[in-house]
């Protein structure tokens, strides 16, 4: 971790909208040994239960979402746009099938809390999961929005994570 250095929750300034929803993340679960990641552009940091959370939404189909059922914390890794080609060959291919981290040159590292880490991102935030639940078709207020995102009827999965660790490249 000596490339990074830790940012407490309050200082972290980052416009969260750009950050997640047009910059991208990895999302990341499991030990060095066993893990998965996976490219994802909708999310969100906020303030719940008196704490910093993260949260994360996962389709059942995808590869990572065996990782985040059964690790109990995740990573949220962001990029600098040179590395742009990661986050796209990570949403484009599956972790089932090829080896992520060989074909796009990711250098895994841990966390002292023993989380995946990547030593390109610019910023990881490391989540401990507190809560989940499933998108649900009855309640879209809106029933054009279900039919649009999930045709197949696959609905993500929403992790909410009690942020323990935003670090800042150096």
């Amino acid at each position: 971790m000596d490339k990074f250095k830790e940012l407490l929750p309050d200082d972290f300034n980052e416009n969260v909208i750009r950050l997640i929803g047009k910059d991208w993340m990895l999302v990341t679960a499991g030990t060095t040994s066993d893990f998965n990641t996976m490219t994802a552009a909708w999310g969100g940091l906020g303030f719940l239960w008196n704490m910093p959370i993260s949260i994360i939404f996962i389709r059942p189909q995808r590869y990572t979402y065996q990782f985040c059922e059964k690790f109990s914390q995740y990573t949220l890794s962001f990029f600098d746009k040179k590395d742009r080609h990661i986050l796209n060959y990570c949403g484009k291919y599956s972790g089932r099938e090829v080896d992520k981290v060989k074909k796009t040159g990711l250098i895994v590292s841990q966390s002292d809390s023993g989380n995946v880490i990547f030593e390109q991102a610019k910023i990881i935030i490391e989540s401990t999961k507190l809560y989940y639940d499933d998108i649900k078709e009855n309640n879209f207020i809106i029933a054009e929005l279900d039919k649009k995102i999930y045709p197949l009827k696959d609905y993500h999965r929403m992790y909410i994570g009690r942020i323990d660790h935003i670090w800042i490249r150096k």
